[in-house]
Parts: structure tokens; C-alpha cells; sequence
């Protein structure tokens, strides 16, 4: 057989750092990054307590300026610290189930199953694909892509609705100490499986999943996605190395992830929930298993390219954090890292609901010359924000070449990103928690 080369990212030999130094660096790089913040805002903090008093003037600024700007000192600092190890075996062979829950995905699956077939990996694939209810010919589809490319695939059905029902109906049924999840609409890169399962098998024992990376695959639908395409190249993934590098990601991700089967076992499977895949990875760190990531294993997923799709998936996303954290509280994680992480989630509601009813109003407010909460000083953070983003697209231009990839040439969609994207952005995520407080009717598309 022929033996499958690769190209993995080359990084300059330096001195080690342990990954708890790292950690320290990085969280005193934020604090002073946030004392320097707090100095320079003393007159910007008197000016808006006259208006507003001393006490909610420094909540305001603490949630657009103090708590954010620690946050990606702390983001930025980590990645420029971050040397991932190389793994022991890049042509791994150990045998593969790969589960892919589908609700009418007739037009779809086949597209989906070609990518798994045309894999470089050397090892057995298994596919279940899990036909949860669909009302069209999804089942036909799937059989006749199995047998068309000659591939090891099953069918099964799962008649109650939802992702965990499909998932957890397939389980049963996978032998393979490796399972693999994917969605109907996500294709692998030709290398995909071979490095996250080479990320696994490199790993410690008590690493129970690897997340894989995943970017948009239709960018060029509209001027929605190609914003979106950034979210998921830059700060998705960013965030996921940032949490790969302290061995604690906070979610691998139903769409593309790969996990040890007994361990999903021993949770009981995947929960009831709306964020199945977040509360499944709390589970495995409240349990003192850790969670890696894996820059070189990527996938493309369809993001919504409709507001109404757009607004559902990501205040579900946000809905599903509330759930993690209500499930799962921060200071009782084992893991220093996966306690610090998890801690970090508990700002981001707070953060959302001040971006949202005083930046935003005061944006407004500085059209009209109040320069009370947004003012010249505003625009220093530009300068900051291409800085961080530089950093996290020189990570990510490396993965790509490492792949043989190209990064799609989208200037407008990255200002738009960058200027107005949180705009969009926090008020959606509000409106999952409000969602998730007053326990409202679960959508998923």
C-alpha cells in the first residue's frame, strides 16, 4: 500500500513552555492589558457618571471595554504562545464509525458520503446514517450513495425528532472505539479523518474527543455568509485553538468531532438538550476527561444566508450555553482550565446585555454629537481589532497552506466583520438567553 506523506504546520524549535505557564503569561498579559484600560477611561468613567452614576458608569464600561479587552488580551497572547506538538503517528489505521443524523437531506447526503469516500485514510470506515423522521426519500439516497461508491453503510431510522434521539439510536450500534459525528451538509477535507484521528491517538488517555475545524463552504451565497465565512476562519476557530492549546475546547461541535465511544457511553449519550453537543462536552470535563483540537482537520458546513435562519441557529447557540452553564457551574469543573473557561462563559450574557441597550444606543446617541459611551476614543479599538485579527489570520493562512488551501480573497465581508458584525451579533445571543430563561419553544431551523 502505498504510504500516505504529509505536511504538517513547521514551527521554529524553542525553548518549552508548559501549558500552566502558558496559562499564567497569558492571564497577566490580560490583567495588564485591562489595568491599562481602567487608567486610561478614569475621565471617560466621570464624564457618563454624570448622567448615569458612578456605580452602572463603571458596569457600562466594564462590560464594553474592561471585561472584552481582557478577554482578547488574554485570546491573543495565548495564540502567540501557542506550539502544538506533533503527532506520533500521521497514518493512523485504527477502525472508524462515523454517524451522521439526517432530516431530510435527500439532495444532500450523497455529496456528503462522496467526501467520506474519496478520505486518504488508511484505516476501516463504518457510516450509520440515521434518517430521523425525514419526509422525503433521504434512506433511498443514503443506500444507493453506499452502494454506488462501494462503502460499508447503514441505514437506520429514528422516528422521535430531534439530533440526540438520531445519535443516540445509532450508538447501539457502533463497534469501533472511535466514533465520529458529521452533519448531512458538512464535507471533509480529503484529510480530515487522518488528522483527527492522528490528533487522538497522539493524545494522553484521559482525552476523551478532538473537535475538528469547521469553516463555510458557501461563502459566496451572499453577503451574510461571506461575513459568517470570517466568524468561522478567524474567531470560531481562534477560540477553539485558545481552548485546544489549555486542553480544555468547550465544544466539539456536533458537525464534526470525533470522540471515544465508551466515554460517550458512560455519560449516557448525547442529552435532551438544544445545545446537545456543548452539554455532551461539559459532561466529559466535569468527568476530569480533557478536550483537544485539531487546526488540520477541516470540514465545510452551509451557513444560513437568511436573517431568520441566521437569528435562530446563533440564539440557539447562546441558548445552549445558558443550558451548559445551568447544568454544569464553573467551580465545579476539576480541570483548572476547563473551570476558568466555563467561568469566562458566565460574562458573556452580561456582556451581550450591555453591547446591546448602551453601545448600540450610544452609537445612535454619537450621530446626534453625545458622546457619552461611544466618542473619538472609539475608534482607537480599530487599530486593535485589525492587530488581533492579523495574529489569528496568520494561524489560519498556516493551516491552509499546510493544506493546500487557499484563503478566499473577501475584503469587504472582513470590514463588515469586523466594523458591524457584533452589532448583529449580541442582541441575537440576548435574545437566546431570554429564550432559555423563560424556557420558550425549542427551533432549530
Amino acid at each position: 500500500m502505498k504510504r500516505i506523506t504529509t505536511t504538517r504546520l513547521k514551527t521554529k524549535k524553542k525553548i518549552y513552555i508548559p501549558v500552566k505557564n502558558k496559562f499564567i503569561i497569558s492571564m497577566i498579559a490580560g490583567l495588564i492589558w485591562m489595568a491599562f484600560s481602567i487608567y486610561f477611561s478614569i475621565p471617560w468613567i466621570i464624564d457618563l457618571s454624570l448622567y448615569i452614576t458612578l456605580p452602572i458608569s463603571i458596569l457600562v464600561i466594564a462590560g464594553i471595554a474592561y471585561i472584552p479587552g481582557y478577554m482578547n488580551a488574554f485570546m491573543v497572547s495565548s495564540l502567540l504562545l501557542d506550539r502544538q506538538p506533533e503527532v506520533k503517528n500521521s497514518t493512523p489505521q485504527v477502525p472508524v464509525t462515523i454517524l451522521i443524523a439526517c432530516y431530510n437531506e435527500e439532495k444532500s447526503i450523497e455529496n456528503t458520503v462522496k467526501y467520506v469516500a474519496s478520505q486518504d485514510y488508511e484505516g476501516e470506515i463504518s457510516i450509520i446514517v440515521i434518517d430521523n423522521n425525514s419526509k422525503d426519500k433521504t434512506t433511498e439516497a443514503a443506500i444507493k450513495a453506499g452502494e454506488k461508491m462501494d462503502l460499508n453503510l447503514t441505514v437506520i431510522h429514528e422516528s422521535t425528532p430531534g439530533k440526540n434521539f438520531a445519535l443516540n439510536a445509532a450508538l447501539v450500534h457502533v463497534e469501533t472505539e472511535y466514533v465520529l459525528t458529521l452533519d448531512a451538509d458538512t464535507l471533509l477535507h480529503k484529510s480530515a479523518l487522518r488528522n483527527i484521528v492522528a490528533r487522538m491517538e497522539s493524545s494522553p488517555d484521559d482525552v476523551c474527543a478532538v473537535a475538528g475545524t469547521v469553516l463555510v463552504r458557501n461563502s459566496r451565497g451572499n453577503m451574510l455568509a461571506r461575513i459568517q465565512e470570517w466568524d468561522y476562519f478567524l474567531g470560531i476557530a481562534s477560540i477553539k485553538r485558545l481552548q485546544g492549546l489549555f486542553q480544555s475546547t468547550l465544544v466539539a461541535q456536533g458537525a464534526f468531532s470525533l470522540y471515544k465511544t465508551e466515554l460517550i457511553r458512560q455519560v449516557g449519550g448525547w442529552p435532551d438538550a438544544i445545545g446537545e453537543d456543548i452539554v455532551l462536552t461539559w459532561s466529559f470535563l466535569k468527568n476530569n476527561c480533557r478536550v483537544y483540537f485539531e487546526p488540520l482537520a477541516v470540514a465545510f458546513t452551509d451557513v444560513p444566508t437568511s436573517l431568520k435562519h441566521f437569528f435562530r441557529q446563533r440564539s440557539r447557540w447562546a441558548r445552549g450555553m445558558v443550558e451548559a452553564l445551568k447544568l454544569f457551574k464553573p467551580w465545579t469543573q476539576p480541570i483548572y482550565s476547563a473551570r476558568y473557561l466555563t467561568g469566562c462563559n458566565l460574562f458573556m450574557p452580561f456582556m451581550d446585555f450591555v453591547y446591546t441597550f448602551c453601545w448600540l444606543p450610544g452609537l445612535v446617541l454619537a450621530f446626534f454629537g453625545h458622546f457619552w459611551i461611544v466618542g473619538p476614543a472609539t475608534l482607537f479599538v480599530i487599530p486593535l481589532a485589525l492587530f488581533q485579527n492579523f495574529v489569528l489570520y496568520t494561524y489560519q493562512k498556516g493551516v491552509f497552506k499546510s493544506l493546500n488551501l487557499r484563503v478566499r480573497k473577501n475584503v469587504f465581508g472582513f470590514v463588515l466583520y469586523v466594523l458591524f458584525y457584533q452589532m448583529l451579533m449580541s442582541p441575537i445571543s440576548v435574545w437566546g438567553y431570554i429564550q432559555e430563561t423563560l424556557k420558550l419553544r425549542r427551533v432549530w431551523k
